[in-house]
């Protein structure tokens, strides 16, 4: 018994410290990132803002909607499905206290984070209150180039329809 409650607390207290704080600077630069991916390229379809840190290779995982193996298909995918209908108006809401950023080094240097969170997309059709779409999880792997961060590869899972 007690080698399993202290395998419990060794977990959760690494798993803790492997975070780091909403106040640390890595959080706020992909909080950051995250404004940029979403809130700009996705709710006010400047998909222009992607060509400055999706990576050509980008790999995006999407549970209902298949594969994307690269930016220019990334791009196409959301200038031809959210940003292509003028009649419906796409939104993207991250669920607030749920953005974790975790960083990656390589014999002590940063090379990389994982960014996880929770999102609610909605939409607004024209002359209609805008209606709550799915919810879903989201997991990104951003690789630091020199002083630039590249969003290499995404995972977009668990959607499922929201009350």
């Amino acid at each position: 018994m007690k080698k399993s409650i202290l395998l419990v607390t060794l977990c959760i207290t690494t798993w803790a410290w492997s975070q780091v704080p909403t106040s640390d600077p890595l959080f706020q630069t992909l909080k950051k990132m995250d404004s940029l991916i979403f809130d700009i390229g996705f709710n006010e379809c400047r998909t222009e803002v992607y060509n400055t840190f999706v990576a050509e290779d980008l790999e995006f995982y999407h549970d209902q909607a298949g594969v994307t193996n690269n930016r220019e298909g990334f791009l196409a995918s959301v200038k031809n499905n959210i940003c292509g209908n003028s009649e419906v108006k796409n939104r993207r809401e991250l669920r607030e206290g749920s953005l974790q950023v975790f960083p990656l080094y390589n014999n002590g240097k940063l090379y990389g984070a994982i960014q996880t969170g929770e999102h609610r997309f909605f939409q607004k059709r024209e002359n209609q209150p805008e209606q709550a779409g799915s919810t879903a999880l989201f997991t990104h792997l951003w690789l630091k180039q020199k002083k630039t961060w590249v969003l290499k590869r995404v995972l977009s899972y668990a959607h499922h329809n929201t009350p």
